[in-house]
């Protein structure tokens, strides 16, 4: 045996390396503006190798919808057991979920039949998801009341346009990015974009930008403009028995375009001094653009009117109808939203 040099180095193992190297898992992505919190999990589980349905054993969940039940209620232990592996702080995932500034109401279900018109969970824009860097959902394409991009004025859709199913990244067992369609692998970034009227992309940022969560709920008039909302398959004619949440989003673009552009006025046959009068006392009607309570009641009136309901309060907005009141709104003064409203219809 030889004799080790007095001078000589010295190696010796300190520490284990399981205690040297990090526990985060070894990738970790940055929550997108506004983004669904069942993409991010997506996202991140694609980053780090596995599949989206394995993903859920992961965190210790059922396979089915596990991401989208997550976007409803995030349990604190599956909270801190990310916040441990990913370093994404609590209040930055508590604010991907549902649980703030949306009307639980208008939220899309998470149920799904089968049928062509009826509700899917979830919605996309596909120029949105071809312009991302990494392709990701939005929230409030959970939204009922949606049916348009705010950023590019498109219609939405709320299926794959090649085999018809509904977006179900959860149920994913490949390891593919969540823009392709599970079930037949389309990439949704392709998908044909649908036309949608100004009128009818008005009517949606008129809702976008009114219906604010605390505005509904300090509105005397707020429960009252939920539930109209909800019933205008009924006031467009389109079904009396089916409520908003229930319609697919080329049915519930069926209904705006009829809400917003009805045949019995496409036509005005008044002379210009009648018009005049019209639009001074249509002015008189309109409230500040920060009384969000006087506008909840206007829409709400407006939605109500064609199927003779009562109105939600006794204001002076008699007569009122939902095209003149759309106008008006996308003439008022640019303020959050509003400039994109009045570049759709060219005002």
């Amino acid at each position: 045996m030889t004799t080790v040099h007095a001078h000589a180095p010295v190696i010796s193992i300190r520490e284990r390396y399981r205690d040297a190297v990090s526990d985060r898992w070894p990738v970790t992505v940055m929550p997108q503006p506004e983004e669904l919190l069942s993409s991010w999990l997506h996202r991140l589980a694609y980053a780090n190798g596995v599949a989206p349905k394995a993903f859920a054993r992961v965190l210790g969940l059922s396979p089915g919808m596990w991401s989208a039940a997550l976007d409803q209620r995030l349990p604190a232990d599956i909270a801190y057991l990310l916040y441990a592996k990913t370093g994404a702080a609590p209040d930055r995932l508590a604010a991907m979920t549902l649980s703030q500034d949306l009307p639980t109401q208008l939220l899309l279900p998470l149920r799904y039949n089968g049928r062509r018109d009826s509700a899917a969970w979830l919605q996309f824009c596909c120029r949105c998801l071809a312009e991302d860097p990494q392709p990701y959902f939005r929230r409030r394409w959970r939204l009922a009341t949606r049916v348009s991009c705010t950023q590019h004025g498109c219609r939405l859709r709320d299926r794959c346009p090649s085999c018809h199913g509904c977006i179900a990244v959860f149920d994913q067992t490949e390891l593919v990015p969540q823009h392709y369609c599970v079930a037949c692998g389309y990439d949704l970034r392709r998908a044909p974009i649908p036309y949608l009227s100004p009128e009818t992309r008005t009517l949606d940022r008129c809702i976008e930008n009114i219906c604010s969560l605390e505005a509904i709920a300090r509105a005397p008039s707020g429960p009252v403009l939920v539930r109209r909302l909800l019933g205008m398959p009924g006031a467009g004619g389109y079904c009396s028995t089916m409520i908003l949440t229930s319609l697919s989003t080329a049915a519930r673009a069926y209904c705006a375009e009829r809400l917003s552009r009805p045949r019995e006025w496409s036509v005005d046959y008044a002379t210009d001094d009648e018009k005049d009068c019209k639009e001074r006392r249509l002015q008189r009607l309109i409230p500040p653009t920060s009384d969000h309570s006087a506008w909840i009641e206007l829409l709400a009136n407006a939605l109500g009117r064609r199927k003779g309901r009562p109105r939600a309060t006794e204001g002076n907005d008699r007569g009122i109808k939902l095209p003149n009141l759309l106008g008006a709104y996308a003439r008022m003064s640019p303020g959050p939203g509003r400039r994109e409203v009045q570049k759709l219809i060219g005002t």
